[in-house]
């Protein structure tokens, strides 16, 4: 369980997140306008920025959890790939999620290497693993990110705006990878795609004017009215796209 107390934070004295509490039991979808905040809160939630409040998982506080020890227990994919290294391989990326496992001064072990290839089978990538990462579509290098964060491991899995640069062909694909996750990891999804928010089927928080709204029910959200209210403009029917 993910709880926020009081969570509050500040860019340049700028109110981004002010005063959220909320306990996420399982799973969420994360939703506003751009620049509203839900990109912060993944950060905060990874421990990447400076805030005011309290996050814990699990009861423990993710200031106090030690950088191995918090890679094990969550797994943070951005939007889009970017390395220092664009030459590393897909197979050597894939093996960075093992990092945490891994002993000092020691290559990765054989089973490091098998739940790096497994992963990219998953995925239905491995025919990818010798490629370089400059070499990959976009659609190509958004599954070799998921399969870095799944190669860890880890409990929950943050996924920020994991569409956002693909076609509809390859969101889709996306799409229905993200839901087949929720069986295995919890899924946070930060997104401004209500279709795909939809067919993802989490309970939402919507965040706007650094305050932060929660949906427990996809009905409560996902009609006309609730949108209307919340993005200031008129809605129709919500059509699923992903099916």
């Amino acid at each position: 369980m993910i709880r926020l107390d009081s969570l509050s934070v500040k860019y340049d004295e700028k109110n981004i997140l002010t005063d959220i509490s909320l306990e996420i039991q399982n799973h969420l979808t994360i939703l506003g306008a751009n620049g509203s905040g839900k990109s912060t809160l993944a950060k905060v939630l990874c421990n990447l920025i400076e805030y005011e409040g309290s996050v814990s998982i699990d009861a423990k506080d993710v200031k106090e959890l030690s950088l191995k020890d918090r890679a094990k227990l969550l797994s943070y994919v951005p939007a889009k790939l970017e390395v220092y290294d664009p030459f590393i391989s897909v197979k050597e990326f894939v093996l960075l999620g093992r990092f945490a496992y891994k002993k000092n001064f020691l290559d990765y072990s054989d089973k490091d290497k098998k739940i790096a290839l497994n992963t990219l089978e998953f995925l239905k990538v491995s025919h990818l693993s010798k490629h370089t990462l400059n070499s990959l579509s976009s659609g190509e290098a958004q599954l070799v990110l998921i399969a870095g964060a799944l190669s860890s491991q880890s409990k929950i899995i943050i996924l920020d705006e994991p569409t956002a640069n693909l076609d509809p062909h390859n969101a889709k694909i996306i799409a229905q990878h993200i839901k087949g996750l929720k069986e295995y990891h919890q899924v946070i999804l930060i997104t401004h795609d209500l279709h795909l928010a939809s067919f993802i089927d989490s309970p939402a928080l919507f965040i706007k004017d650094s305050k932060a709204t929660y949906f427990e029910n996809k009905k409560e959200f996902f009609n006309n009215s609730t949108l209307q209210e919340l993005y200031d403009v008129e809605f129709k029917d919500l059509a699923v796209k992903y099916e």
